[in-house]
C-alpha cells in the first residue's frame, strides 16, 4: 500500500481484483469502505478477465504490483475516488509506463495528481524502475495537467496521442 496525505493506495491481488469485477460492493465489504454503487464497464471487465487475472495468477512475490489495479481510497471518506496501474513489469531500460482515471464524482479535486505523486515516491524504492512514461490524449488538459503538476516532460506525439516521461534519477 501507498499512503500521501488523503489517500490510501490499494494494489489489489488476483482475489481482491475478482471481487472488483463482481461489483455489488463486494470489494467496498472486503475493505470496509463506503459502498457507492461503483460500476464497473463491460469492455473494461472483458479485458481485466481475458488478460489481466489470468496473468496474475501465474505471478510470484510482489511482481504482481505492475500488472493490477490499484484503488484510490480517500481518507476521510473511506470511498474508492480513483484507479491506476502500471502497464507491466519495467522493461530492461528500468521504464515502466502508468495509466490512471479518477471517478467521475471526484474529478477536478486534484485526487490524481496526489495519487501519481505517492506512485512517483513509491516507484523510487524499486530500483529496477528508472523512468515512468505515461500516454494522454494531445487534448486530454486534465490528464496532461496531472502529469505537468508531476514534472512529467512531454518527450514524443505519435497521432493524437502524446508521451510523457519522468526520470527517477533526476529528482
Amino acid at each position: 500500500m501507498v499512503e500521501t496525505a488523503n489517500l490510501k493506495i490499494i494494489p489489489l491481488n488476483a482475489a481482491e481484483l475478482e471481487c472488483y469485477l463482481q461489483g455489488e460492493g463486494k470489494l467496498e465489504k472486503l475493505f470496509n469502505l463506503k459502498l457507492t454503487g461503483r460500476t464497473v464497464s463491460p469492455a473494461v471487465k472483458e479485458r481485466i478477465s481475458r488478460t489481466v487475472l489470468p496473468e496474475l495468477r501465474t505471478m510470484e512475490g510482489s511482481d504482481y504490483l505492475f500488472s493490477t489495479f490499484w484503488i484510490v481510497v480517500e481518507k476521510t471518506s473511506s470511498v474508492i475516488v480513483a484507479e491506476l496501474g502500471f502497464k507491466g513489469k519495467p522493461d530492461q531500460q528500468g521504464n515502466i509506463e502508468i495509466g490512471y482515471g479518477s471517478m467521475p464524482a471526484h474529478r477536478s479535486r486534484g485526487i490524481m495528481t496526489e495519487a501519481v505523486g505517492g506512485m512517483i515516491h513509491w516507484s523510487r524504492s524499486i530500483p529496477e524502475i528508472y523512468c515512468i512514461l505515461a500516454e494522454t490524449d494531445k487534448d486530454n488538459a486534465a490528464s496532461i495537467r496531472v502529469l505537468e503538476k508531476n514534472n512529467f516532460i512531454p518527450f514524443d506525439l505519435r497521432g493524437n496521442m502524446r508521451w510523457w516521461r519522468i526520470n527517477l534519477s533526476e529528482l
